[in-house]
C-alpha cells in the first residue's frame, strides 16, 4: 500500500477515535477502558504508539510548535510516517493561534496541497507537512515528513 494511503488511513482512524472518545463524556473506569481500547485500536491500525496521557510522543518534531492546551490524544506511526496531536485550549481562537505559531516558526501555507485536506490548512517548511484543523476549542495537528 502506498505510504500516503497508509498515512491517510492512520489519520482517519486516529481522528475518528479521538472524536468518539472526546464526545463520549466517559468518566472513571469506563473512560479508562475506552481510552485503552482507542489506544490499542490506533496502535494496531498504525503500527505506532498512541498516548491519551497528555504528552507529545518523544520523537515529535521540535520544529513544529504546539499551542498551550490540554493534549487529549497524541500518537505517531514512527517518525517516518508521522504524528497526530489533538488538544483542547481555553484561548479565544485556538486554531488562529496554532496557525500564527506555525507560520512564526517558518512554515508557509502550501496551497498546492490544499486539496489533500479539505478539512484543514496545509503548511510546510520543506522538511514537514503540518495540517491544522479545528473547531471550537479543539485543534488537531497532523504532521508528516514532506514528500
Amino acid at each position: 500500500m502506498p505510504l500516503f494511503s497508509r498515512r491517510a488511513r492512520a489519520v482517519a482512524v486516529v481522528a475518528s477515535l479521538a472524536a468518539a472518545t472526546l464526545l463520549s463524556g466517559c468518566t472513571g473506569t469506563v473512560q479508562d477502558l475506552v481510552e485503552r481500547g482507542v489506544e490499542d485500536t490506533v496502535e494496531d491500525a498504525t503500527g505506532g504508539r498512541v498516548e491519551l496521557s497528555g504528552e507529545l510522543p518523544a520523537d515529535f518534531p521540535a520544529s513544529v510548535p504546539i499551542i498551550d492546551g490540554s493534549i487529549e490524544l497524541a500518537g505517531g506511526a514512527a517518525s517516518s510516517d508521522g504524528w497526530v496531536v489533538v488538544l483542547t485550549s481555553e484561548a479565544a481562537d485556538p486554531l488562529g493561534d496554532a496557525r500564527a505559531e506555525v507560520e512564526g516558526a517558518g512554515f508557509r501555507e502550501d496551497s498546492t496541497l490544499a486539496q489533500a485536506s479539505a478539512a484543514g490548512t496545509v503548511y510546510t517548511d520543506g522538511e514537514f507537512l503540518v495540517i491544522l484543523a479545528g473547531e471550537g476549542g479543539t485543534v488537531t495537528y497532523t504532521v508528516t515528513p514532506a514528500p
